[in-house]
């Protein structure tokens, strides 16, 4: 099992980070570590890898048990669920919660997200009080997935200084975009001039009259920015066209999903 551990200040409070696709039980044409049942892999490949994936989480933090994951059925919406410690395993769920962000206040409860070419975005505070996974597809940051999530956070955790992760998605070079994409978010209402022009400049013009590069990291930040959260990591990745590392549905249709989790850690000595 090979993830990325996530880079920024809270790595000693909080395990978090995202698959990569190499050196799982997959085989093609979700070679070999897919972490999704929905796209038609064998079922018991995707058990093994989440099975796997989770003796690595123990490993990388230190400790001798199971997490508990909180695994969504994605819609590209902006639904937001508290994770659930129901069920320890949570490995193989066929009755996972309809949304696209999970939230947790609880140490050991992973919230995760799958994705390839979407965005991951994972939310902690500098205490180490909750965390977050969100699966922001263009459809769903337009229509306010993350500013959904902050919200639940925020209505049980109000004083929180949050910061975000970025991980894995396809990046601005290799994101084609049509005219309805660019109009998501340059006509938002909620917004003044300059986050419009901002907006605006995350979409460069290619020679085919109505067709953009839309640079997804960016519209995230200027999302985060405008919940008030400036401390941002991560971002610097393309799935797209890191081949050996990433599955990207835009670059090969029928592929396997990568997955994004964060859980929180127990203070040390607890």
């Amino acid at each position: 099992m090979s993830v990325i551990i996530a880079d920024w200040p809270l790595a000693d409070r909080v395990i978090a980070g995202c698959t990569l696709r190499v050196s799982g039980a997959s085989v093609a044409p979700f070679k070999s570590n897919n972490l999704a049942y929905h796209v038609n892999d064998k079922p018991a490949a995707v058990t093994a890898n989440r099975q796997a994936l989770d003796t690595q989480v123990q490993r990388i933090a230190g400790v001798d048990s199971p997490f508990s994951w909180q695994w969504l059925n994605q819609v590209h919406g902006t639904s937001v669920v508290e994770a659930s410690a129901t069920n320890p395993q949570y490995l193989s769920q066929p009755d996972a919660p309809t949304a696209d962000a999970c939230w947790a206040d609880k140490p050991y409860q992973v919230c995760t997200v799958m994705t390839a070419d979407c965005l991951p975005v994972l939310i902690c505070d500098e205490t180490a009080t909750v965390a977050a996974a969100i699966h922001a597809g263009w459809r769903g940051l337009a229509a306010g997935v993350i500013e959904n999530t902050l919200a639940a956070i925020k209505r049980r955790h109000p004083e929180l200084n949050l910061m975000a992760w970025l991980g894995p998605a396809i990046g601005p070079s290799a994101f084609e975009v049509g005219e309805d994409v660019r109009q998501a978010f340059v006509t938002d209402t909620d917004v003044g001039v300059d986050e419009k022009r901002a907006a605006d400049a995350a979409f460069k013009p290619l020679q085919v009259a109505g067709k953009y590069h839309a640079d997804l990291y960016q519209l995230a930040r200027l999302r985060l920015a405008r919940a008030g959260i400036s401390a941002v990591y991560g971002g610097d990745f393309c799935t797209y066209s890191d081949v050996r590392r990433f599955y990207s549905y835009r670059r090969d249709g029928q592929t396997g999903r990568m997955a994004s989790f964060i859980a929180l850690l127990p203070p040390s000595g607890s």
